[in-house]
């Protein structure tokens, strides 16, 4: 049987999961953590689930509820593929002319189709921020814009990589992520949706990189087009070294950012000659800005 354990968390908690493996790293049998957002009204509260093959003991509990704001819930599962099942009651969602589903819904032939398993990386598409990366890059090619080096920082699934080389098909493109997990799955994504990986025209590269420290990155640069999907903090935090990998005219997209934090975030860019070119609606706006 699975054990399956359940606590609230904060947002930020939830990003944190993937930095919370080596808690358990010495248990014969770790559990799987999962990360779950059950309403979007509510940004800030999020659920972890814990997955157990046995009947979790009282260091384990103590362990999750270290990396949460517990109680716990157990429950006993059925023998199942519990990480589809975790992703099975997510709907699909629509963004400009993409249809992004997990593997228990079908594609939709009318659009540009996404078939995104999170498996153990943080998101499947389903937040605002997400989408609303999606529709803006929609919006950038349906305005003729063109790009040739594309990367995506913070990866999370590969979703946005792969979004923006259908979008620009002769584009080289490169995608990263500080947590391995994540350039896992992403790869394992990349075979599911055709994406080729390598580094030529239309292909894409990988790399666990934290932000832009790696050798890959610094080749590739300067990028025309610059997606990064995280929060508020390091978008800041990373504004000196994301303009420096920018080529004259560039575009750069920012999002994971709540609406109290757009000023302080375009103000990191627009102090070192960026231009706000869009800002996106919502208690989660997406920002588009332009280098000169």
């Amino acid at each position: 049987m699975t054990y399956r354990v359940t606590l609230p968390c904060t947002r930020a908690q939830a990003e944190a999961l993937p930095e919370a493996d080596h808690l358990f790293a010495e248990r014969d049998s770790p559990p799987v953590l999962v990360a779950d957002e059950p309403d979007p009204a509510r940004p800030d509260d999020w659920l972890i689930h814990a997955y157990f093959e046995t009947e979790p003991d009282g260091e384990a509990l103590a362990l999750l509820c270290s990396i949460s704001n517990g109680p716990p819930q157990i429950e006993q599962l059925a023998e199942e593929n519990w990480v589809a099942r975790s992703q099975s009651g997510l709907q699909p969602i629509r963004a400009g002319r993409f249809f992004v589903h997990t593997p228990t819904h079908a594609p939709d032939p009318s659009a540009i189709n996404f078939e995104i398993d999170a498996g153990l990386a943080f998101g499947t598409g389903q937040h605002a921020t997400t989408a609303g990366c999606l529709d803006a890059l929609d919006r950038l090619e349906r305005d003729g814009k063109q790009f040739t080096n594309i990367a995506d920082i913070g990866t999370g699934t590969g979703l946005l990589a792969f979004a923006a080389l259908k979008l620009w098909p002769d584009a080289k493109g490169i995608a990263t992520d500080i947590d391995p997990i994540s350039i896992d799955v992403t790869r394992d994504n990349a075979a599911i949706n055709g994406l080729t990986l390598g580094h030529g025209p239309g292909e894409l590269l990988l790399a666990v990189a934290d932000g832009m420290d790696h050798p890959l990155l610094a080749a590739r640069a300067p990028f025309d087009l610059l997606i990064a999907n995280i929060l508020a903090g390091p978008l800041i935090e990373l504004a000196p070294a994301f303009t420096r990998s920018l080529a004259p005219g560039a575009t750069i997209v920012l999002a994971s950012l709540l609406d109290t934090q757009t000023r302080a975030v375009a103000g990191a860019y627009e102090q070192r000659g960026l231009t706000l070119v869009q800002q996106g609606a919502g208690e989660w706006p997406v920002l588009v800005l332009r280098a000169a």
